[in-house]
């Protein structure tokens, strides 16, 4: 039986973990969940295929059932052969486009929408650049909750089109994420709805953080040198470095394994993380005018910016970004040498791994792993 509470970020606040939960009430920084009891083994992981057979280290109470499609359990693949192209000793790809609703935005969901229903909300809101729609929608379904979902009128069609084929109400607005976040939280405090926001709630950082879990058991409990990250609201990244130090401090890893370095992969049109990273500032500034064809990367203010930033100093870690026509041809590259079928987001990442090998910033001898966040077919018009 896992019992947590809940930790501010950035102050000393905290408080229960059985109450619906935003922001921090003291500072507005998101919260982050902390587990009473003590890590468990290994031998906690259950005999089931998605991402609740770590369900000993996520935020789930005795008895209860999460609301689950069969999230998780994505394949990580070798790429031998890209990888001595770009000019790296190992390189995997972690194909997290077929989750359900083709991306890793299920994973969130699954563990903010278990949580939601046990607390008894009414509805579910979200602002969304695509695929944290889907999902929410999926999951809203599963969990028969009403949702509506705020998303710009430039989200690629078939998401739009997913979002409606799965009941949510879906709300196009003109602008970025920012301006359907806006409307978002106005329509959460009429209606009393809950707002599953990238980072204001604490939840779907618990279920990004399996994909940190998968991909160590998947290499037999070590880790790569590197992880490049496709980066808009960032809490996969977050999730990621919130559970290596988890299953370092509880055992799961040697005790002198050495973390990776976190690298945040963003597009030229949009790239307020690499900015602040470079100018070796604690947070990040919005970014003025955001474009770019990768839509789940067009996110020009994101909440955990101080978190990401974080994660990167602490990891000794990097942060870049490539054009447009990068993203285009690194997607077909990817695609091409893999068999994924990669999205834009996958696409930025390859580019800035090749980047930033070719400016030495990451080593010859680097074990890589690059994240492919969602599925090609959902950008196809």
């Amino acid at each position: 039986m896992s019992t947590w509470h809940l930790d501010c970020s950035a102050c000393d606040h905290s408080q229960a973990g059985d109450t619906i939960a935003s922001t921090c009430p003291a500072c507005g920084q998101p919260l982050l969940v902390r587990y009473d009891s003590a890590w468990p083994s290994r031998d906690a992981i259950r005999p089931r295929w998605d991402m609740w057979r770590y369900a000993a280290v996520l935020p789930l109470r005795e008895g209860e059932q999460p609301t689950t499609l069969g999230e998780g359990a994505t394949p990580l693949h070798d790429l031998p052969a890209l990888a001595r192209e770009i000019g790296v000793a190992r390189l995997w790809v972690k194909d997290e486009g077929l989750n359900p609703t083709a991306s890793f935005k299920a994973r969130g969901m699954s563990a903010a929408v278990t949580r939601a229903k046990a607390l008894g909300v009414p509805g579910l809101v979200v602002p969304t650049a695509g695929n944290a729609g889907a999902a929410l929608a999926a999951y809203g379904a599963a969990a028969r909750l009403p949702v509506r979902v705020y998303a710009p009128a430039t989200t690629p069609s078939p998401i739009l089109a997913t979002i409606r084929a799965l009941g949510a109400d879906l709300q196009l607005v003109e602008g970025h994420i920012g301006d359907a976040g806006k409307q978002s939280r106005a329509f959460a405090a009429a209606e009393g709805y809950f707002d599953v926001s990238t980072l204001r709630e604490p939840y779907r950082i618990e279920g990004k953080k399996t994909m940190g879990l998968e991909l160590a058991e998947q290499l037999g409990w070590s880790l790569p040198t590197h992880i490049i990250y496709p980066t808009g609201g960032g809490t996969g990244l977050i999730g990621m470095w919130k559970v290596f130090g988890e299953m370092r401090d509880g055992g799961w890893l040697a005790p002198d394994v050495r973390l990776p370095r976190m690298v945040v992969a963003q597009a030229d049109g949009c790239a307020p993380m690499v900015r602040a990273f470079q100018a070796g500032a604690d947070h990040a500034t919005p970014w003025e005018n955001p474009s770019t064809h990768a839509s789940g990367l067009r996110v020009p203010g994101p909440l955990g910016d101080r978190l990401i930033l974080r994660a990167l100093y602490e990891s000794g870690g990097d942060a870049a970004s490539v054009s447009e026509a990068t993203i285009r041809a690194d997607t077909l590259r990817l695609s091409r040498v893999s068999g994924v079928d990669a999205a834009p987001e996958g696409g930025c990442a390859l580019g800035v791994l090749d980047l930033l090998v070719r400016q030495d910033r990451i080593p010859r001898d680097a074990q890589v792993l690059l994240f492919n966040t969602g599925s090609g077919a959902s950008y196809r018009f």
